[in-house]
């Protein structure tokens, strides 16, 4: 893999390596990019299958945040960290200190918090060695769950997403097929369900199922047979990948809004969306609830004010419908052109401050 022509295509910043002997840490940290501010992105540990592929998945998923937190309207950047490791056997206290003081010597360009594969629990041991941490305990401040968050930003962005499709953001009586009961997704049935919706989930997991039908009346059917059911919304929360050449044919729904990532299996397939006339929320500007609730941890948490940050998802899915309309584009295409354009017109402001000051000094020197 030639790097530094990779970075140089995608306009990557950094990209670190970060190993302690004693500990067994092997961690790499992306900064993509920090026009907007600090970059922001969580700690994941995976067992990868070579250096290679733990390369490739922390500069996905550094881009990946940059995009996420500008459409946000957050004003950080976007990193990522991927720890190689079994997060079953290779954890250790020493491990996260180590990366902790990594962290504290990039002196607040990249914040971290959890991910796959980490904890809160993990981010506390890093609290130790740095601030430049969120998603840590309640106890220190902190927003503790981000579930019940990112699920009402979900919430809300399929609200928006709806106004498009039928005329009106009401999801009384809309029928809604959520693919995975997760911690996420519970809490999206919950909203749903104190609006009057009717809900068709699925999940490989037989008791949350049962759950869902005890608490909100929902209709249970296999994993296999979310795609074809007769809905209104179809809301994949579960695994990615999952809107794709097989199932885009079985689905009736006119909607897709739900909080997976990488919900299109290839960008070709959003543009099949854009064909068929299904309104697609754009997952990484609906299910951006989370980070919008840690990034409040960097101002002192304030829950109500973090909660009416998460409200604006609705408001940022209309943009992206807005820009799609408006350029005849797909919706994954205009959250990218959303993100885009706030770092541009950042960039273009920071250039043009500079020219400013240059001629002043010039005047000044002459």
């Amino acid at each position: 893999m030639e790097i530094f022509n990779y970075m140089e295509k995608y306009d990557y910043e950094q990209l670190l390596f970060c190993q302690d002997n004693q500990s067994g840490l092997k961690a790499i940290i992306c900064i993509h990019d920090t026009t907007l501010g600090p970059a922001l992105g969580g700690t994941r540990m995976w067992t990868y299958d070579s250096e290679e592929a733990a390369i490739e998945d922390a500069l996905r998923l550094a881009k990946g945040m940059t995009y996420k937190n500008a459409a946000a309207g957050l004003n950080l950047g976007g990193g990522k960290t991927v720890i190689i490791g079994d997060p079953q056997k290779d954890k250790n206290e020493a491990m996260f200190r180590a990366f902790g003081r990594y962290i504290q010597g990039l002196n607040g360009r990249y914040i971290t918090a959890e991910d796959v594969g980490t904890t809160v629990a993990d981010m506390d041991i890093i609290h130790e060695e740095t601030d430049f941490v969120t998603g840590i305990s309640p106890a220190f401040g902190s927003s503790g769950n981000p579930s019940p968050v990112t699920a009402f930003g979900v919430y809300r962005g399929m609200k928006a997403a709806a106004k498009e499709a039928f005329g009106s953001d009401s999801l009384e009586d809309k029928t809604i097929a959520v693919q995975g009961i997760g911690n996420v997704a519970y809490r999206l049935c919950h909203f749903l369900h104190e609006e009057s919706a009717n809900l068709i989930v699925t999940d490989i997991n037989k008791n949350v199922v049962q759950r869902a039908i005890s608490e909100f009346g929902a209709k249970a059917v296999d994993p296999k047979e979310i795609y074809e059911v007769n809905c209104d919304i179809y809301a994949p929360c579960a695994l990615g990948a999952t809107i794709n050449d097989q199932t885009i044919p079985k689905i009736k729904a006119k909607v897709i809004a739900g909080s997976a990532n990488n919900q299109l299996k290839e960008d070709r397939h959003g543009d099949k969306l854009h064909e068929l006339g299904i309104v697609y929320a754009p997952d990484y500007v609906i299910n951006a609830g989370g980070v919008i609730n840690v990034a409040d941890e960097l101002h002192g948490y304030n829950r109500e004010r973090a909660m009416k940050k998460v409200e604006l998802i609705y408001d940022n899915i209309a943009k992206v419908i807005e820009i799609s309309k408006r350029e005849g584009i797909p919706t994954y295409k205009a959250a990218d052109r959303l993100a885009e354009e706030r770092i541009a017109r950042m960039r273009n402001s920071r250039s043009q401050f500079l020219m400013n000051g240059k001629h002043i000094l010039n005047r000044r020197n002459g």
